[in-house]
């Protein structure tokens, strides 16, 4: 396994390019409709998510403003758990597998890891 370590940078970039190109395309389909039937109204709640999954993800998959955008992405994901998939219901509801919130859950954990590491590699910002 020590010979995975010296590719950690490149698997990081990876998976922060790969990580923002998805959140970007929940943007894309919310905003444009792409793939999708259902378009919010602009200037709703879920329209703004939509802003913030294009614009952020697009961030994040760039490494430009890194940090910012991660941790902007990361936060809109923990409103969508707690108000959107868990509605702060006791009982089975609280699990991300029952409420299908685990996608929320894992980008907002991603997202976290990514504000807490920046850019790395392959990344506009160049940060370390």
């Amino acid at each position: 396994m020590k010979r995975l370590e010296k590719y950690a940078d490149h698997a990081y970039a990876l998976m922060r390019i790969i990580a923002g190109f998805m959140f970007s395309f929940h943007g894309v389909q919310k905003i444009f409709g792409v793939l999708s039937e259902f378009q919010p109204p602009v200037g709703s709640q879920i329209w703004f998510g939509g802003i913030i999954e294009l614009l952020g993800g697009l961030a994040v998959m760039l490494g430009f403003q890194t940090r910012a955008a991660a941790f902007l992405c990361s936060g809109q994901m923990a409103v969508a758990y707690f108000q959107f998939h868990w509605k702060l219901q006791l009982g089975p509801k609280f699990f991300p597998v029952i409420n299908q919130g685990e996608l929320a859950a894992l980008y907002c954990f991603v997202f976290l890891f990514i504000a807490c590491r920046g850019g790395v590699k392959w990344s506009v910002d160049k940060t370390n």
